[in-house]
């Protein structure tokens, strides 16, 4: 059995239970209408993306072979 950690004054609180309404106003998160709203230019052009979905394919069926 270990030891508790030095200022260690009993067990942890419990965190306050909050309804989704609550915990979204705390993260000021607002709800997705449409899939447009996921939307990202995560690659800068067509040749990186292609590039990216290669070796995503050749590593998913590496050890397939």
């Amino acid at each position: 059995m270990s030891t508790p950690a030095p200022g260690y004054s009993g067990p942890p609180r419990p965190w306050p239970r909050l309804s989704v309404e609550e915990l979204l106003a705390v993260k000021n998160t607002q709800p997705i209408h449409s899939l447009d709203d996921l939307a990202a230019d995560t690659f800068e052009s067509d040749e990186e993306l292609e590039e990216f979905l290669a070796f995503t394919y050749a590593e998913r069926h590496r050890d397939a072979a």
